[in-house]
């Protein structure tokens, strides 16, 4: 007798039920048993994490990231750098080659979950590994079904086949190396090579949601939420750096989720049921809660550990600096659960500008931020022996390029609409530097991020006096309670002369208008008026 999972296996992808043995929904002690005992250098934590390494790959492939070229889908789809096209016979070519490869291990692992936490939109994912390493992690990032609905969980909307312990060929067609992740929204697949980074699973599933949600009228958007005792949910956005994942974890507030949600016509909800955290330099003074949330059940990625005791040394990117940690959003305290709110008050984009130009605090209209929306600004500081280099603009498209499979336009004329059907307040926060460029001056203080945050939450910045800021023309408040008046304006904050500004000022807004050039084509013209005039 064969179980129904068995039976759907060998019947939609060959694997043969009577050589391997299939563990479908495995417990979490079983994972831990199984990992700790079939894979090489797994160990369990100090604090009960189970420890799992990647091998080579610490982080996404990104340039090895395809979508399959096929009538459906290939009209609405954004193709260029971030979504190359692959034909449907090297899809099948590789998806054959794992298959192949998944079926010469004696065990597998398969995990049913949700993707979504509203039930008028969630979607059934299944994922097919040879590691349990992999099957732990999808079990913390996906919404972990009841029993009652595992029974009843039909024919899934999506499978991933995760043989990323198994090199693609390099000599197919449209491979640039031994590492393939590539989607199928015809066929509804995932198919892993090459790459043994669970994180590509997780961002896999998004980039499916960021296609499937908008056709269903949902809009998907890479960033945090979090909801005030009032049931205010407010959505950050933000590159790495910025300060999302620590601003969204605010005591004073429910975290709904901190890195992925969509936003429908019944409000905010969480793609995921876990949260991936980075781990270098964590310390339980400066994130006790994610510090916390690793235990029994977290699995830990490529961390270096003490050898006897299995305290983990956090500090230590002897490995990667990409060390991770993913966990079930419930061991998060102050988490939402279920994962879903109201319809968003604030809207806060996030900015680290490493050039002092941009104000701690701005507000927007809905034509600036789809502008700045589209553009996803962010500075990158290298810090070297002799102080800091040049600081490095970063632009991403919707605050997550890698991840969109629709023209960004697509998702800002989205969010436009939801904000003015809504009324949602919209807020460029800048964490970086203000009063002159990084190395001249501090960083802003966390304190007066948190200090203007309070006061957007409380309603009392968008009822304050504002004055115009030159070149960007976005709205400044004359005072926040709790922030130096003379920080808010960045010409009066700036420590050096005004020509210096000025240049400054001019550099940061020709950088902006030249990456806009790229959105140029298919952004409305409201949309492109709305950035700095230079």
């Amino acid at each position: 007798m064969h179980t129904k999972v068995e039976e759907e296996l060998h019947e939609m992808a060959g694997i043969d039920y009577d050589k391997v043995t299939i563990k479908h929904n495995p417990s979490v002690p079983v994972l831990y048993e199984e990992a700790l005992t079939h894979e090489v250098g797994t160990v369990i934590s100090s604090a009960g994490a189970l420890c799992s390494y990647s091998g080579k790959k610490t982080g996404r492939s990104p340039k090895d990231k395809r979508i399959v070229e096929e009538e459906e889908s290939s009209k609405d789809i954004w193709w260029g750098p971030v979504n190359t096209k692959i034909s449907e016979r090297v899809f099948l070519i590789n998806r054959e080659r794992a298959i192949d490869y998944l079926n010469t291990h004696p065990r597998l692992y398969v995990f049913d979950g949700f993707a979504g936490w509203d039930p008028k939109y969630r979607k059934k994912v299944r994922v097919i590994a040879s590691r349990a390493y992999h099957i732990l992690f999808m079990r913390n990032m996906l919404i972990r079904p009841t029993e009652e609905e595992l029974e009843n969980f039909g024919t899934p909307d999506f499978t991933i086949f995760n043989a990323g312990e198994f090199p693609a060929n390099r000599y197919t067609t449209g491979m640039t190396s031994t590492t393939s992740v590539s989607i199928n929204f015809k066929r509804h697949e995932m198919v892993i090579l090459g790459s043994e980074y669970a994180g590509e699973m997780k961002k896999g599933i998004f980039t499916v949601m960021h296609y499937l949600m908008p056709k269903a009228g949902v809009l998907s958007l890479h960033s945090s939420a979090n909801e005030g005792p009032d049931g205010d949910v407010s959505l950050f956005f933000g590159l790495s750096g910025t300060g999302k994942t620590t601003l969204s974890a605010d005591p004073k507030r429910h975290l709904i989720g901190d890195d992925e949600h969509c936003w429908s016509d019944n409000g905010i909800f969480n793609i995921e049921g876990g949260c991936y955290a980075k781990c270098i330099d964590l310390s339980p003074e400066k994130e006790p809660e994610i510090f916390n949330a690793i235990r029994f059940g977290s699995v830990l990625e490529n961390v270096v550990l003490n050898e006897d005791s299995r305290v983990v040394d956090y500090s230590d990117d002897f490995l990667t600096e990409n060390t991770r940690c993913a966990y079930p959003i419930d061991y998060i305290p102050n988490a939402k659960i279920p994962c879903m709110g109201g319809h968003p008050k604030n809207i806060i984009l996030l900015t680290c500008d490493a050039f002092g130009v941009l104000p701690l605090v701005a507000k927007l209209t809905p034509d600036q931020v789809m502008y700045h929306f589209i553009s996803g600004y962010t500075t990158k500081v290298a810090g070297t022996e002799d102080g800091i280099s040049e600081p490095t603009p970063t632009f991403s498209a919707c605050f997550g390029a890698p991840f969109l499979v629709l023209h960004p336009q697509r998702y800002a004329t989205m969010l436009a609409e939801k904000m003015s059907t809504h009324k949602a307040d919209a807020w460029l926060i800048n964490t970086g530097w203000t009063g002159g460029r990084a190395g001249d001056v501090k960083r802003c203080p966390l304190k007066y991020t948190r200090a203007i945050l309070d006061a957007i939450h409380s309603g009392a910045l968008a009822k304050g006096e504002f004055e115009n800021y030159e070149v960007f023309n976005i709205a400044i408040p004359k005072a926040v309670d709790g922030v130096p008046a003379d920080m808010l304006h960045p010409r009066k904050a700036w420590k050096g002369t005004d020509d210096q500004f000025d240049a400054s000022l001019k550099k940061v807004a020709a950088m902006f208008s030249e990456n806009f050039a790229e959105y140029k084509d298919q952004a409305t013209p409201e949309t492109c008026n709305a950035g700095p005039q230079v």
